[in-house]
C-alpha cells in the first residue's frame, strides 16, 4: 500500500481525536503506575519533580508532538519514520530515528497485553464471587474458590505470583496458567481486530464508548473511597491520613537529590501521556489538514492529568492506608504488587469489596485496551510505510511480531524479570532519547517558524508564540540533563543487575535483535524514498527540458 492511500483516513470529527488520544494516556499509568511511583519515590515529595515535568516536558511536547503529527500526515506519512523524515526536512537520519523509536510501541504492547490480561482476569474472578450469591459462581485462579476474599497478605501475593507466573519460567505454561494465556488471546484479538477495522470505524468508535464507561467506574471507585468510615476504629486510620500518605512532602532534600527520582517523574510523565512512544504523533497524523492541533493537545493533555492526579491519585492509596496501615507502604515494592496484592487485599476488607473490586479492574482493563490499541497503530502503520504493505497483511506482520515478543515476556516470567526488562528499556529509557532528539529536530531542523505555523493553523486557541523557544532553551536542556545525570549516577546499577539474572540477559538480547530490525527495515525505507524522489525530480528535469 503506497502512502497515498491513506490520504482518505482521518479520524470523524475533533472529539473522536481527543478522545482517542486521551484514550492513549488514560490506562495503567494512570491508575496503578501513577500511585506506585509516588509512593516508592517519596510520596508528596515526588510531586515536585512530577508537576515540573508536567509543565516543562508534557504540554510543549505535547503541542509539537500534534503539530509534527499532522504535518506528517498532510504528506501522506503515518508512522514516526515517515512523521520524522518529513519534519526533518526529508534527512535520512530523521526518518532513521523515527523508525527506530517505532520500538517503544512494539515493545510495550509485547508486555502491555500480558499485564491487560491479568486485569481481564482479576475482574472476572471477582464476577465468579458476585454470581456466586445467586449459584453461578466460578474462579479462574488455581485452588481459589470464586472470589477473592483470601484474608492475609501472603495469600494476596501468592495469588498474583500464580497468575502470572512469577514463582518461575515458563510457570504460564503448565496447567495452572491456561487463565491468563486465554485472556491473553482474547484480550490480542480484541485488539487486533479494532486496529484492522482502522481509525474512524474501529479505534474511534471504541474510545467514544469506553470513555464515559470508564469514567463511570472512576466515579463509582472515588465515590465510594470519599465514603468510606474508619475500618478499624484505631486512630490515625482515617481518610486524611491516607491522602496525607498520598500527597505530604516526606524528606524533600533527600528526594530532590536523587537523579532517579527525576527519571522516575519525567518517566511517568511520558507513559501515562503516552507521548514520545510513537502513539500521539500516529494518531495525529489521521486528523485532517485544517482541524485544531494547539487547543487539542492541551486539551487530551490536561484529561490525561485529570484522570491521572485527581482520580488513580485519590482512588487507590488512601483506601490501602485506611485499611492496611504503615503495612500497605511497606508492601509496596512495585506499581504491580500494589495493584494486584494491595489492592486486592483492600477490597477484601472492604464492604460490598468484590462489587468495587468488579468495578476497579473493569475500569483498568477498559483503561487498558485504549492504551494498548494506541501502541499497535504505529506499529502497523510502520510496516505499511517502510515495506509498502497492505493493511492487512501489515495487520497480520504486527500480530506475529507482537505474539513472539508476548511469548518471551510469559516465558521469562520468574520476578517478572523478562517484563521489567521490556518495561525499562520501552517506556523508561527509549522515551527520554526519544524526547531528546525529537525536541532537537523540532528546535534545530524542522524550525521554530515552522512549528509555530504548524500550531497556528486552524487553531482554535492560538498557542503563545514563546512555546517554540520554551522547547530549544528549557524542554530539550531539562531532558538532557536529567538523562546525563542518571547515566552518571544510576547506570552502573542497571547493568549490574543486567549482569546478575540470565533471564533478563536473553530478554535484553531479544530487545536488541528487535531494534536490530527495525533499523534495517527503517534504512530500506528511507533509500527508498530517496532513490523515489532522485527518480521523480529527473522525470521533471526532463519534462522542464523537452518544454
Amino acid at each position: 500500500m503506497t502512502r497515498d492511500e491513506h490520504l482518505n483516513d482521518h479520524w470523524g470529527s475533533r472529539l473522536g481525536v481527543v478522545l482517542a488520544v486521551s484514550g492513549s494516556a488514560v490506562g495503567l499509568g494512570n491508575f496503578i503506575r501513577f500511585p506506585g511511583q509516588a509512593a516508592m519515590n517519596g510520596g508528596g515529595a515526588f510531586m515536585i519533580p512530577y508537576l515540573i515535568s508536567l509543565l516543562v516536558v508534557a504540554i510543549p511536547i505535547s503541542a509539537s508532538e500534534w503539530a509534527m503529527g499532522r504535518y506528517g500526515g498532510r504528506r501522506g506519512f503515518h508512522s514516526p519514520l515517515g512523521i520524522y523524515y518529513a519534519a526533518g526536512q526529508r534527512r535520512p537520519i530523521c526518518g532513521l530515528c523515527g523508525g527506530m523509536f517505532t520500538f517503544t510501541a512494539y515493545v510495550i504492547d509485547m508486555y502491555y497485553l500480558f499485564v491487560e490480561a491479568w486485569c481481564l482476569v482479576y475482574a472476572l474472578q471477582y464476577l465468579g464471587g458476585l454470581l456466586a450469591h445467586v449459584g453461578l459462581g466460578f474462579s479462574l485462579f488455581p485452588e481459589i474458590e470464586s472470589g477473592l476474599n483470601l484474608g492475609s497478605s501472603e495469600a494476596y501475593g501468592k495469588a498474583f505470583e500464580s497468575v502470572s507466573g512469577a514463582s518461575g519460567d515458563g510457570a504460564l505454561f503448565s496447567k495452572a496458567g491456561w487463565p491468563v494465556l486465554a485472556t491473553l488471546a482474547l484480550c490480542t484479538f480484541a485488539n487486533f481486530f479494532l486496529i484492522y477495522h482502522g481509525i474512524s470505524r474501529g479505534i474511534e468508535r471504541f474510545c467514544k464508548m469506553v470513555a464515559p464507561l470508564i469514567m463511570l467506574c472512576s466515579l463509582i471507585v472515588l465515590v465510594r473511597v470519599f465514603t468510606l468510615g474508619n475500618p478499624t476504629g484505631e486512630e490515625g486510620r482515617s481518610l486524611l491520613d491516607g491522602l496525607g500518605f498520598m500527597w505530604n512532602p516526606g524528606s524533600v532534600r533527600e528526594t530532590l537529590s536523587q537523579p532517579a527520582v527525576w527519571l522516575a517523574a519525567a518517566s511517568q510523565i511520558f507513559f501515562s501521556t503516552s507521548l514520545c512512544t510513537s502513539a500521539v504523533c500516529t494518531y495525529t497524523s489521521y486528523v485532517r489538514p485544517k482541524q485544531d492541533v494547539a487547543l487539542s493537545s492541551v486539551t487530551a493533555t490536561m484529561a490525561n492529568e485529570f484522570c491521572e492526579v485527581c482520580l488513580g491519585g485519590m482512588m487507590i492509596l488512601p483506601p490501602a492506608i485506611m485499611f492496611l496501615g504503615a503495612a500497605a507502604a511497606d508492601q509496596i515494592g512495585s506499581s504491580f504488587s500494589l495493584g494486584f496484592i494491595v489492592l486486592p487485599n483492600v477490597f477484601g476488607k472492604m464492604p460490598a469489596g468484590e462489587f468495587f473490586g468488579f468495578v476497579f479492574f473493569s475500569l483498568l482493563f477498559f483503561a487498558a485496551i485504549t492504551s494498548s490499541i494506541s501502541q499497535l497503530q504505529p506499529a502497523v502503520a510502520f510496516l505499511k510505510e517502510a515495506l509498502g504493505w497492505g493493511h492487512k497483511r501489515s495487520v497480520l506482520g504486527c500480530v506475529v511480531a507482537v505474539l513472539v515478543g508476548s511469548t518471551c515476556v510469559c516465558w521469562f516470567t520468574e520476578n517478572l524479570t523478562a517484563l521489567d526488562s521490556f518495561d525499562f528499556w520501552s517506556a523508561n529509557f527509549a522515551p527520554f532519547l526519544c524526547a531528546i532528539v525529537q525536541t532537537s529536530i523540532v528546535a534545530f531542523i524542522w524550525g521554530l517558524n515552522g512549528l509555530q505555523k504548524e500550531l497556528d493553523q486552524g487553531a482554535i486557541v492560538k498557542l503563545p508564540r514563546f512555546i517554540g523557544p520554551f522547547i530549544k532553551y528549557v524542554t530539550l536542556p531539562y531532558l538532557a540533563a536529567i538523562f546525563a545525570f542518571w547515566l552518571w549516577k544510576n547506570s552502573a546499577d542497571r547493568v549490574e543487575s543486567l549482569l546478575a539474572s540470565r533471564s533478563a540477559q536473553l530478554s535484553t538480547f531479544f530487545l536488541l535483535l528487535v531494534l536490530i530490525a527495525m533499523f534495517l527495515t527503517s534504512l530500506y525505507a528511507v533509500r527508498r524514498w530517496k532513490r523515489e524522489e532522485l527518480l521523480a525530480a529527473g522525470q521533471e528535469g526532463k519534462s522542464e527540458n523537452n518544454e
